[in-house]
């Protein structure tokens, strides 16, 4: 699949431009096996990158304008990479307007790109699309120019450019975009960016997204309600427990302990955090003992976390979810990303995918009327060039 899109990006970018690009780079989506909504709660995350991408040809063009074309939306835009950067209203040109700015605020020097760019990422189902974008751009400028920018660092300036577009997010989905590996995951320590991989050794089991199709309103408005909730509870925590400095450092105890000096919201999101903090390091050693199906075990109680406690699923996230709880074929399941819609992330024994993919197609048709996508995805590679 990945062949026919680099294929497909090439000629459209030599039927624009006339010339053959001087670089291909392809930058992957993420999926996040556990630890949702921790990242910006100084927890760990365990991420990895997927075989679905986003590919950028690019050519310097000798001028001081950059020519982006978006393939697969049929627009493009011009930007004068000396000039001061202004977020506009066409969102996508956004990413990429934030990510020249970083570099220009960092002082490097740019000079004009051709770039064109078509994508298999399913946007808006929590797989990243923004962040293989940011990252992959801002990868082909650094290799365009050899601007020498670390691979860390380009994760970090993807994120400063989401965050100057608006969006608050964590470092796991630039990260895991740019540092990803065939077959491993990545825990990622979201306090000091300290990382390891582990080997995920899924030969038996197939990872299957299912995508609900819906995207609640609620999701943007959400995400900073939780983050602010998350923020008051921890300064309740550590007013109480000076030794604590973040809910890494955090028991359940401390969270019981301090459940009357909270509101219940607040309290709920805390309680979640800090369990979801230990999952993480739980399904590391499950993954590293072959213990798959320990791993799926934790997946369903974070799903339970992330509908009951944290509030950011919904009834069709959490039907898909019990629709497979108790089906043995189904190790483990759980609503992926910021909630309110997108993926549930599944494993399922090799095998018997068929027939739970039909199944619940026809299921989730009839309860609410939409049509369930479903996406087969692998761990892949983080952002690389690819050899023309």
């Amino acid at each position: 699949m990945n062949d026919l899109l680099i294929k497909k990006t090439t000629a459209s970018f030599q039927e624009l431009f006339g010339s053959t690009p001087s670089k291909i780079v392809l930058s992957p989506g993420r999926i996040n096996i556990i630890g949702e909504h921790i990242d910006y709660n100084d927890g760990y995350v365990l991420p990895a990158a997927i075989d679905k991408i986003i590919c950028f040809a690019f050519e310097k063009n000798n001028t001081n304008t950059s020519k982006i074309v978006a393939l697969d939306l049929d627009e493009e835009f011009e930007i004068d990479v000396t000039a001061k950067v202004q977020l506009t209203d066409t969102v996508w040109t956004n990413y990429i307007r934030g990510v020249i700015h970083q570099l220009t605020s960092n002082g490097f020097e740019l000079e004009g790109v051709n770039c064109v760019f078509s994508s298999n990422i399913p946007v808006g189902s929590g797989l990243s699309s923004s962040a293989a974008l940011e990252c992959g751009f801002l990868f082909g400028m650094n290799e365009l120019f050899n601007l020498n920018i670390k691979p860390i660092d380009i994760a970090l300036m993807g994120q400063k450019a989401e965050h100057w577009v608006g969006i608050n997010c964590g470092i796991m989905d630039q990260f895991s975009s740019v540092m990803g590996k065939e077959n491993k995951v990545v825990k990622i320590d979201c306090r000091t960016l300290e990382y390891e991989y582990h080997d995920a050794n899924f030969n038996d089991y197939a990872l299957i997204l299912l995508d609900s199709n819906v995207k609640h309103s609620l999701m943007t408005s959400a995400y900073n309600e939780r983050r602010q909730q998350c923020e008051e509870g921890i300064a309740i925590v550590k007013s109480h427990f000076p030794e604590i400095s973040s809910f890494r450092d955090c028991e359940e105890k401390h969270v019981l302990e301090l459940k009357d000096k909270m509101t219940e919201d607040v309290f709920k999101r805390c309680y979640f955090v800090v369990k979801e903090i230990k999952r993480v390091s739980l399904a590391c050693e499950a993954l590293d003992a072959g213990e798959i199906e320990k791993v799926g075990q934790l997946m369903f109680e974070t799903h339970e976390g992330l509908s009951k406690e944290y509030e950011v699923s919904c009834d069709e996230l959490d039907f898909l979810v019990d629709s497979v709880k108790n089906n043995p074929d189904v190790v483990g399941a759980r609503v992926m990303g910021g909630g309110f819609g997108g993926c549930t992330i599944n494993l399922i024994k090799k095998g018997t995918e068929t027939a739970i993919k039909s199944n619940l197609s026809k299921a989730y048709f009839e309860k609410f009327g939409i049509e369930l996508k479903i996406y087969d995805v692998k761990i892949g590679n983080g952002t690389s060039l690819h050899t023309i």
